[in-house]
């Protein structure tokens, strides 16, 4: 089992991926990359956003 999110990272993941659908893919490394030119937060919310974003992009991909 793993990890619960918070409420604010999911807000903030959804409303990332709504603004920039196509800019994001299914690596975590390029996410995190991506993160750091768009927003200015610190490293532990970065890698928690870019993980779910690349949860997101995978779940969408395999339907």
């Amino acid at each position: 089992m793993g990890r619960v999110k918070s409420l604010s990272i999911k807000r903030t993941t959804r409303k990332l991926l709504e603004k920039h659908p196509n800019l994001f893919t299914d690596d975590f490394e390029k996410n995190k990359k991506i993160l750091d030119e768009i927003l200015e937060i610190n490293k532990r919310t970065k890698n928690s956003i870019a993980g779910y974003i690349t949860r997101l992009v995978k779940k969408e991909k395999n339907k």
